[in-house]
């Protein structure tokens, strides 16, 4: 009973349904939602129930709690509170942990 996300906007909270992999969306691009997926499934409303259980935990996990993951044009922004062992992706891309800004020398 999951039901597609057809409108991002930030504040917005998504839950993957292989596992336990929750975020919320920092930035959304304008225009058509695009696909989100974790673990090559779509991501559903937070609000849905949490999936089953599935497979025994690992040392490794594909998306980290408190990283933020950003598209290749960087237009959607994801901010992950609730690791797992998926991986997210935009239309098909996988998306990648946003590198932090470097701070300005204080001489």
């Amino acid at each position: 009973m999951s039901s597609a996300v057809r409108e991002l906007r930030p504040g917005l909270q998504l839950a993957s349904a292989v596992c336990g992999v929750r975020v919320i969306v920092v930035r959304a691009p304008a225009g058509p939602a695009p696909e989100i997926t974790c673990g090559g499934e779509p991501m559903v409303p937070a609000a849905s129930p949490a999936p089953a259980a599935s497979g025994g935990p690992t040392s490794e996990t594909a998306t980290l709690i408190g990283k933020r993951y950003v598209d290749t044009e960087e237009t959607l922004e994801l901010l992950c509170t609730s690791s797992g062992t998926g991986a997210l992706s935009c239309d098909g891309v996988p998306m990648t942990v946003k590198a932090a800004k470097a701070l300005p020398a204080s001489d």
